[in-house]
C-alpha cells in the first residue's frame, strides 16, 4: 500500500517519513492499525493480510466477464432489431408505433429486475455468490434462446408478443442478480491495488458482448435481404446464446467462493438466521440508504448514457436522422470499439488518480458536450458523426471503468450482494432500460431531435452532484474485509510498512 523507508526511527528525518507514510495510508488501513494499536494487539500478521492466488483471480475475472459479455450481446442484438422485431411482433401497428412497443418490451425487462435482485440478492448473501450467478446464467441463456423460438405474430397471433415479453421478463430477473452478483464477485476477489483495472473487465465483457451481437445483426443486414431477416434471420443471433450459456455455467461452475464472502460466513449466518430475508432487506434500506442514494446517482449517470449509446443511438440514426441501417450500424459498433481500447486503461487510471475524479470529470464533461456530440451526430458526412459517437463513447467509458470497483465497495460484505441488488436494479428499471422508449416517445412528441443530448445533459448534472457525497475507495480495502494483495510479497511489503507505522504510533503515544 505505501512505500516507506525510515531512517533509524525517531530521528528528525524518519519521523517526517512515518509522518507522510501515516498521511498517505489508505484511510481503512490507517484506521485499523489505530484500532490495534489501541487495543494492544501489534501489526498486521500473515493472517490479517489475504493473498489471492492468480490463477483463482483469472478465473473469477474470465468468467464474471463472460456473464456480462453474455447479457449485453443479447442487448447489442435486440437494439439493432428493434425494427425488424415491431414489424415481427407488432405488425398491425404504424413504423412508429412498432418502434415503440419494440422498446416497451425491451423496458419490460427492467421493470422485473429489481424482483430478481430482491431474490437473488440476499440469497447471494446467504449461500454464496457463485451458486447464485451460475444460477442467473442458466437463466439468461434460457430466456434469450427462446425468444429465437418464439412463432411470429402472423403464425400464433397475440401470443407471440405475450411470449416476448415472458421471454424478456425471465432474462429481466435473471439480470437483477446478474450484475451486482458478478462486480461483488469480482471486487472482493481483486487485490486492493488493482481493483478499478481488475473490475474494468467486467465492463469490458459488456461492450465486447454488445459489439459482437451488433456485428453480427450488421453482419446479417448486409447478406441477408429484408424478407429473409423478417423471415427467419433475425432468429440467428437470439439462437447463439444456448451454446454461449453452456460454456458460461461450466466455468462458474469452476468456481469457488470469494475470500471476503468466506472470511465472514460463519458470523454472517449466523445472523442471518436470526432474520428473514425481508427485514433484511428493511435493515439495508434503514441503515444503508446514503450509501445506496449515492449508488443509483452513479448508476442513473452510467446506465442513461450506457443505455442512450447502446439500446436507443442505433434507431436514433435510422428512425430520426433518416439514415441507412448499415451505416448506422457500423457507427455505433465503432464507438464500441473504441470503449473496448478505453476502458481498462481507465479502470488502471482510476487506481492511480480515484475514482471520484473519473466520475466527476466525466459528469462534468458530458454537462458540456452532450449537445455538442449531438450536433455532430447530425451532420452531413462521415467524419463529423463518428466524432460524435466517439465523443459519447469516451463519456461513457468514463463512468463504465470505475463502476464495477466502485459500487460493492459502498457496502459491507455482510449485505454487498443484496444492497447492490436494491440500488443497481431500481436505478437501471427507473431510469437505464427505460431511457430509449423515454427518449423515442419524447423526440415523437416534440419533434426535437436534440431531446437525447438534453437527457444526458440532467443525467450529468445529476451525477455531478452525486460525486460530491461518493468517499473515495482507490487501493483501499473492502468495508469488513480484509487488505486484500496479489502477491506474496506484495503481503510482507504490508506488514512490514504496518510495522514501521506501528512502532512509530507507540512512540508518538509515549512522549505525549
Amino acid at each position: 500500500m505505501v512505500d516507506a523507508e525510515p531512517d533509524g526511527g525517531s530521528g528528525p528525518l524518519g519521523r517526517m517519513k512515518m509522518q507522510k507514510a501515516v498521511a498517505n495510508m489508505p484511510g481503512q488501513v490507517r484506521e485499523e492499525l489505530t484500532r490495534r494499536l489501541r487495543r494492544n494487539e501489534g501489526a498486521f500478521r500473515e493472517e490479517d493480510v489475504q493473498v489471492v492466488e492468480r490463477p483463482l483471480l483469472k478465473r473469477a475475472v474470465g468468467a464474471s466477464a463472460l456473464g456480462n459479455c453474455m447479457e449485453w450481446f443479447d442487448f447489442g442484438v435486440y437494439s439493432y432489431l428493434a425494427a425488424t422485431v415491431g414489424k415481427v411482433f407488432f405488425p398491425g401497428a404504424s413504423p412508429g408505433a412498432q418502434l415503440i412497443s419494440s422498446f416497451a418490451t425491451f423496458a419490460a425487462a427492467f421493470v422485473v429486475r429489481p424482483l430478481g435482485g430482491l431474490v437473488f440478492g440476499p440469497l447471494g448473501d446467504r449461500i454464496g455468490r457463485q451458486k447464485v450467478l451460475a444460477t442467473t446464467m442458466i437463466m439468461m441463456a434460457a430466456g434469450t434462446f427462446c425468444i429465437g423460438l418464439i412463432p411470429s405474430y402472423d403464425t400464433i397471433g397475440i401470443a407471440a408478443p405475450v411470449l416476448l415479453l415472458l421471454a424478456r421478463m425471465v432474462q429481466g430477473f435473471s439480470t437483477g442478480g446478474e450484475y451486482g452478483g458478478a462486480t461483488t464477485f469480482v471486487a472482493e476477489y481483486s487485490p486492493d491495488r488493482r481493483r478499478g483495472f481488475l473490475s474494468s473487465w467486467l465492463d469490458f465483457g459488456t461492450f465486447v458482448g454488445y459489439a459482437l451481437g451488433s456485428a453480427l445483426v450488421t453482419v446479417l443486414n448486409l447478406a441477408l435481404s429484408d424478407d429473409q431477416m423478417l423471415s427467419w434471420g433475425w432468429r440467428l443471433p437470439f439462437l447463439i446464446a444456448g451454446p454461449l450459456g453452456v460454456i458460461g455455467l461450466y466455468m462458474r461452475l469452476k468456481l469457488e467462493e470469494s475470500p471476503a464472502f468466506q472470511q465472514q460466513l460463519d458470523e454472517h449466518e449466523k445472523h442471518m438466521a436470526q432474520e428473514s430475508a425481508g427485514s433484511e432487506l428493511r435493515t439495508i434500506v434503514r441503515k444503508y440508504w446514503r450509501p445506496l442514494l449515492i449508488c443509483m446517482g452513479l448508476v442513473l449517470l452510467y446506465n442513461v448514457t450506457n443505455y442512450m449509446v447502446t439500446g436507443y443511438l442505433p434507431t436514433y440514426q435510422t428512425e430520426t436522422l433518416g439514415r441507412s441501417t448499415g451505416f448506422a450500424d457500423l457507427l455505433v459498433l465503432v464507438g464500441m470499439l473504441w470503449i473496448v481500447l478505453l476502458i481498462t486503461f481507465l479502470g488502471r487510471l482510476s487506481d492511480r488518480v480515484g475514482r471520484r475524479p473519473l466520475y466527476a470529470v466525466g459528469a462534468a464533461a458530458m454537462i458540456v458536450l452532450a449537445v455538442p456530440a449531438f450536433l455532430l451526430l447530425k451532420s452531413d458526412g462521415t467524419v463529423a458523426p463518428v466524432l460524435g459517437v466517439l465523443l459519447l463513447s469516451t463519456l461513457l467509458a468514463c463512468f463504465a471503468a470505475p463502476s464495477a470497483a466502485t459500487l460493492p465497495a459502498l457496502f459491507p460484505t455482510a449485505v454487498r450482494y443484496a444492497a447492490m441488488g436494491i440500488g443497481f436494479n431500481f436505478a437501471v428499471a427507473a431510469f437505464g432500460g427505460t431511457t430509449p422508449l423515454f427518449t423515442e416517445a419524447l423526440v415523437n412528441a416534440t419533434g426535437n431531435d436534440l431531446v437525447p443530448a438534453y437527457y444526458l445533459v440532467v443525467a450529468g448534472v445529476i451525477g455531478l452532484i452525486t460525486v460530491r457525497f461518493l468517499p473515495e475507495s482507490a487501493q483501499v480495502p473492502l468495508r469488513g474485509s480484509q487488505p486484500m494483495v496479489g502477491s506474496r510479497a506484495e503481503q510482507q511489503e504490508l506488514i512490514t510498512t504496518s510495522e514501521q507505522l506501528y512502532d512509530f504510533a507507540e512512540e508518538r503515544s509515549a512522549t505525549r
